[in-house]
């Protein structure tokens, strides 16, 4: 079953997408109130959304064309919503794993940080046992107010060195009143990062991950399945310039998702009740390391068949210095 958000002329609603034709889910204003009731409930969503039966149906295709899909999740208040991510957590391509191996066969003396976490990961991310695993590397992206729609642009601050696309399977969770999370399901998303900034030293990763990013337009909800597919496009004045493969599931990863989800939730503070979390798993291709540099009106495009509809933003201009050194007023 897919979900996805949106604007009516009578406020937000939620609509289910996987069928023959999209039909708002009767009495669900926001993806949050829906899953909360099927928490009340202790019922599944899909129960839940089945529960409510089929509305009215509308097209899915303006919609999306006149920018009124919203993320599948948010909240109200976007302080209570978290965005985070995990790295170094995907195999990539044959070809790059192959490079690797070869490294990792080196030595631990002479590996860096980055390899020899691939290589924890590698050896313990996938447990066999009832316990975790190794903790990967986990990173902060920004609360809600970072989300921006899909089809939407993303902005640039001023001293951005790069804007450039991260396509990744996305977590969607809110936490119930009890304190125990739930995941409603996966989704598409563009991890928007600045890699220039990364690639000075990887100690500024924090600094390079505190930018926008996107999510959708479809909330998949379900496992993941093992081995997933898509597309990764940077599209220039209506030319792909770009385009390439990109795979997820837990086949392509060094983490199991439950590895993935202990490690985030183990600290208490994103336990609080009726929080959102939107977690990004980790890419493993993007075009910055072909070479491409992004420029202002370039699109994104993100498409996996698991996902329905493909995730679209742009790129925009930087904006106008909006904080100034030595701004910070003393009390």
């Amino acid at each position: 079953m897919r979900l996805i958000q949106l604007e009516l002329g009578s406020g937000r609603a939620v609509a289910r997408v996987d069928g023959a034709k999209p039909a708002i889910v009767p009495g669900a204003k926001s993806m949050l109130e829906l899953a909360q009731s099927a928490i009340a409930a202790k019922r599944s969503l899909t129960a839940e959304v089945e529960g409510r039966g089929a509305g009215e149906s509308f097209d899915y295709a303006a919609a999306l064309a006149e920018g009124r899909v919203l993320p599948p999740l948010d909240h109200p208040d976007p302080t209570h919503c978290w965005i985070t991510g995990t790295g170094l957590t995907h195999l990539g391509s044959a070809e790059a794993r192959d490079k690797m191996h070869v490294k990792l066969g080196a030595g631990d003396e002479n590996l860096t940080d980055s390899l020899k976490m691939f290589k924890m990961g590698l050896e313990g991310g996938k447990p066999k046992g009832a316990g975790a695993g190794v903790q990967p590397e986990w990173f902060y992206k920004g609360d809600g107010t970072a989300l921006v729609r899909p089809g939407g642009e993303f902005p640039m601050p001023s001293f951005a060195q790069d804007g450039g696309e991260e396509p990744e399977v996305v977590g969607l969770y809110i936490v119930g009143p009890d304190g125990k999370p739930f995941r409603l399901g996966f989704a598409l998303g563009n991890e928007f990062s600045d890699h220039i900034t990364e690639r000075h030293n990887y100690l500024w990763l924090a600094h390079s991950k505190l930018r926008a990013c996107s999510v959708g337009p479809e909330l998949r909800i379900g496992d993941l399945p093992e081995h997933v597919a898509g597309d990764s496009r940077l599209i220039r004045n209506g030319k792909t310039i770009w385009t390439k493969p990109f795979l997820s599931g837990e086949k392509n990863m060094s983490h199991t998702i439950a590895n993935l989800e202990y490690h985030h939730f183990k600290y208490g503070q994103f336990r609080h009740p009726g929080d959102v979390h939107i977690h990004y798993f980790g890419a493993a291709t993007l075009s910055f390391a072909d070479g491409i540099r992004t420029e202002p009106g370039d699109l994104f495009e993100i498409e996996m068949k698991e996902f329905g509809a493909p995730l679209r933003n742009t790129l925009g201009a930087k904006s106008a210095e909006s904080f100034a050194y030595g701004g910070v007023a003393v009390l």
